[in-house]
């Protein structure tokens, strides 16, 4: 008897593996992320233990880190915005601009803000009322924006507002933007595992006829996370515009968007939705920013980092399906 029931025991311990290791998305990058710091520590000691390098570590993170947390949201309920990195850049011009036109500071900065949420509004209508696939919408947004802002700034850099201490405090010390990195993506965390509308994004993206049935507006929600999405976006250009004192129509682009989309995959957000997590997010932009940052001090160029970026998001992809199809069969 004694060993069947320690058959039967282990048994159970063996059934409930792979649907406590489909849960621990978090502990797995987080494992991953730490065994590249002691990597990259054995192989340059000054990897960790220089303020410098703590500093580009993390202005490498963080706006990486602020815009997947909107892209998460999106991901979450089955869309996606390319246009982020486009508002990233639109968004500090429209503060400037504002700025010259006499209006304070804080007033321009908002304003900033506002033309973003117009351009998450956009995507948000054709995608959703218009039942455009968001990939095709913001496709389009992408170039619009990408266009507008070269028209309006004619291709050249500005710089922020000049208040000392409201740039200092958005983004001009070297730490603020990590701050309000931890900031935001607390919030966001908050509001998709305690609120009903993070709660209704997630079962909107897990059965979307299901979620409309039980009453829950899958349009009004699609539609407010296109909205965040594009508000995150913009506001990082700003803080980016502060923390390099110059606000370039060329700065984020592609390039920082795919890098939040790769982040939220490598954190476990899968792009079929339904499923992801803010602090994924943020340890998937952790770990992109410590393979960016261990590779240049060890020498190696940005064309092997792309290499080892697009195995990355393949890895996780293929790595998180599969272990979500054995926590489905350790559950039956």
């Amino acid at each position: 008897m004694s060993s069947v029931g320690e058959t039967t025991k282990s048994t159970g311990r063996t059934r409930h593996w792979p649907r406590a290791l489909g849960r621990s998305s978090e502990i797995r990058i987080l494992a991953v992320a730490l065994i590249l710091c002691a990597y990259f520590e054995t192989a340059n000691h000054d990897f960790l233990l220089t303020s410098a390098s703590l500093e580009n570590l993390s202005q490498f993170i963080a706006p990486v880190a602020i815009i997947a947390c909107g892209e998460i949201m999106l991901m979450i309920g089955g869309e996606i915005d390319l246009s982020a990195g486009m508002v990233f850049a639109f968004a500090p011009f429209v503060m400037h601009f504002a700025h010259e036109a006499g209006a304070p500071t804080w007033i321009a900065l908002l304003a900033g803000v506002a033309a973003a949420a117009v351009v998450g509004i956009v995507n948000g209508v054709v995608t959703v009322y218009l039942r455009i696939p968001s990939f095709v919408t913001t496709l389009g947004t992408l170039f619009f924006v990408n266009g507008f802002t070269l028209t309006i700034s004619r291709g050249t850099p500005v710089s922020p507002p000049g208040d000392a201490n409201f740039a200092s405090f958005m983004g001009g010390w070297g730490y603020s933007e990590i701050i309000w990195t931890f900031a935001i993506a607390t919030v966001m965390h908050v509001l998709l595992r305690h609120t009903r509308w993070g709660l209704h994004t997630i079962a909107s993206g897990a059965n979307p006829l299901g979620a409309s049935e039980a009453g829950i507006h899958v349009k009004r929600l699609k539609l407010g996370n296109f909205i965040l999405a594009a508000v995150l976006a913009g506001f990082t250009g700003i803080l980016e515009g502060f923390r390099i004192t110059s606000i370039d129509p060329q700065a984020g682009g592609n390039q920082i968007m795919f890098l939040a989309v790769a982040a939220a995959v490598i954190g476990g957000t899968p792009l079929a939705g339904g499923s992801g997590t803010i602090i994924g997010g943020l340890i998937g932009a952790a770990v992109l920013g410590i393979l960016n940052d261990g590779f240049t001090l060890i020498g190696i160029n940005a064309f092997t980092f792309n290499m080892i970026l697009g195995a990355a998001i393949l890895a996780a992809m293929i790595f998180n399906i599969h272990v979500v199809r054995l926590a489905r069969k350790g559950e039956l």
